[in-house]
């Protein structure tokens, strides 16, 4: 969740560059960087750490000019040095970038044969190095940025500043954030409107697919397919918020938007994205190999995405995993070996009775790890281990980007166990993690089936009871797809193991019964349909969430299907939170429900 500032400017802007990239500082990063056009060329000050090493620099060589593009990084591709801090550049031009670019080996590999050399270790010079390809073949900035965009996959946004024009920034949208600001003869760009708030009131945010061209009069913006459009313009509240709802109508929906983002800096964070491994950032005090039994404790969300990784532990590490919530957790009185492992999983770092279980396995002698999104919070602190999730703040109080964020940090976690233990080789652990970085952009094409559960949300409004079905790590998805509805729309819903549903839930199944069955195609996916054949002989309403194959081969009439993108399954609960997400937020909006703080909820529970 790197942070992306430009500014067309009067005067010297690179003190104002740095000014917006403190406003996104919440954001987390390891280093930063600024570049201007000093007379028409290309100069950069770039520094590790802080942006106060970025001030001293500025401070020892200034820059004045006035058109300048800046960003603050967190590591993905490379280590977090000044060598591989944007911008960027080559004698054409800088870039700055935020997300990951799945295919950046492939494209690198082709660029060396033609003899281009690489300066650093990231994915990001891929871009610089491909667009300058495309101007030293004649092409214009705003034709070469046209011609590469389409070779890049995965969700990203750029921003780019060119030698020798200083009055053009161009920039692009896949699948992460980046918003336009206007002024009296200046334009500005940056990862959200919190960044820009100190220049201008008046913002433009870009849909997906969108790239922008800026000069000091203005804006031209174009689609994916390159035909100009237009895009709304919004008033902001100038510095009013930490964090902005951009865009969005509620927090709840710019989180779920952010995910794709913030699901790509976390994977991106565990797994070494060059030589296609997990590289845990972590000290761990223990042998994944000499574990007899993982034990795993978490309340809410946080406890479906404990049971999501109960699968994965199990599947891909072998290593048995006993699970409960918290809150009995705390007074089972769990006989625990001294030396085993305890993993515990909160979004905030203080709920009450994870950190009682958590003083309970550390007084058994467990090993501590804990999932969090908050690094300084009491869990955190009193743990041995802390595998943050870095989703950023999350403001609204149904989780969204937490849970998927914690599920890319679990299912990275069960890789590292795999590899450890010896059940995963060296090519599984390639293909596993080939999977988690298509995440990102498997969450951007879910994303577009937007406008299609908000029609479908119309309907589920008008239903008392929903029922949710899956099998596998689709099961504990549907325990999260309940919980959602009935937090946010007071809609009562309940999830189920498919397997289950004959023994008991069938009672309740009739015409007026909406089930949302999630079942990517999967080694159980003919189970799951005869669940569904169940659900059709009795007039029961089947929403089917799955890929294309599950529903040309469901073989049962359904009142819509959500087509999910094809993936490899062991990613599917992470992409599929996305329509579960969308469907339980629309409902409540259509109901006119308070969706970002629903009634009796609070974000953080830090009483029994």
């Amino acid at each position: 969740m790197c942070g992306i500032v430009g500014i067309l400017g009067k005067t010297a802007v690179a003190s104002q560059v740095v000014d917006a990239l403190k406003r996104l500082e919440y954001r987390g990063y390891d280093s930063a960087g600024v570049a201007t056009l000093e007379c028409g060329r290309l100069e950069r000050r770039r520094a590790e750490g802080k942006l106060r090493n970025l001030e001293e620099k500025l401070s020892r060589a200034p820059l004045s000019g006035a058109i300048g593009i800046g960003h603050t990084r967190w590591a993905t591709h490379g280590r977090p040095n000044e060598t591989n801090a944007h911008p960027h550049a080559t004698d054409h031009l800088a870039v700055v970038h935020n997300g990951i670019i799945e295919n950046f080996r492939d494209l690198k590999e082709g660029l060396e044969a033609e003899g281009v050399r690489f300066d650093t270790e990231t994915d990001t010079e891929v871009v610089a190095q491909l667009v300058t390809r495309e101007m030293r073949a004649g092409k214009a900035p705003e034709e070469a940025v046209a011609a590469v965009l389409p070779r890049l996959k995965g969700a990203f946004a750029l921003g780019f500043l060119f030698d020798g024009r200083d009055d053009l920034l161009i920039g692009a949208r896949h699948g992460a954030p980046l918003a336009i600001g206007y002024g009296d003869g200046e334009m500005f760009l940056g990862s959200d409107a919190l960044a820009l708030a100190p220049f201008t009131d008046e913002v433009t945010y870009l849909e997906d697919g969108d790239w922008v061209v800026l000069s000091r009069g203005g804006a031209t913006i174009y689609d994916v397919g390159n035909a100009p459009v237009s895009r709304a313009r919004q008033k902001i509240q100038p510095g009013a918020y930490m964090v902005d709802k951009g865009n969005h109508r509620h927090f709840m929906a710019k989180e779920i938007h952010e995910q794709p983002e913030v699901v790509g800096r976390t994977i991106a964070h565990y797994v070494d994205l060059a030589t296609g491994t997990v590289r845990l950032p972590l000290d761990l005090p223990f042998d994944f190999k000499a574990l007899k039994r993982l034990v795993i404790s978490a309340c809410g969300t946080a406890y479906y995405a404990g049971l999501v990784a109960q699968y994965w532990f199990e599947r891909l590490a072998r290593l048995p995993v006993e699970i409960d919530v918290a809150s009995e957790f705390r007074y089972r009185e769990m006989p625990l070996e001294p030396g085993e492992l305890a993993l515990f999983i909160s979004q905030s770092g203080e709920t009450a009775d994870t950190l009682a279980s958590l003083r309970y396995a550390r007084a058994e002698g467990q090993h501590i790890v804990s999932v969090v999104n908050v690094p300084t919070s009491t869990i955190a602190r009193e743990s041995a281990v802390v595998a943050p999730t870095l989703a950023g703040p999350e403001i609204g109080v149904a989780s969204t980007k937490a849970f998927t964020c914690q599920l890319a940090v679990l299912l990275s976690l069960a890789v590292a166990a795999g590899r450890a233990r010896g059940t995963l080789s060296a090519e599984d652990e390639q293909r596993l993690v080939k999977a988690l970085v298509s995440v990102p952009s498997l969450m951007s094409e879910a994303l577009k089936h937007e406008h299609d559960i908000e029609l479908l949300s119309r309907d589920l409004a008008k239903a008392t009871d929903v029922l949710y079905l899956g099998r596998g790590t689709s099961y504990p998805l549907a325990l999260e797809g309940a919980l959602k509805l009935k937090e946010i729309s007071y809609i009562h819903a309940e999830g189920y193991a498919a397997g289950e549903l004959k023994h008991g839930p069938i009672a309740l199944i009739d015409e007026t019964m909406p089930v949302i069955v999630l079942a990517p195609h999967d080694a159980i996916f003919e189970k799951t349909v005869s669940n569904m054949q169940e659900v059709a002989a009795r007039g029961g309403r089947i929403i089917l969430v799955g890929d294309e194959r599950a529903a040309r081969e469901a073989s049962v009439e359904t009142w819509t299907t959500l087509t999910m993108p094809a993936m490899d399954p062991i990613v599917a609960p992470i992409v599929y939170a996305v329509p579960v997400q969308l469907l339980a937020y629309h409902t409540a909006v259509f109901m006119g429900k308070d969706v970002d703080q629903p009634r009796n909820l609070a974000k953080s529970v830090t009483v029994e």
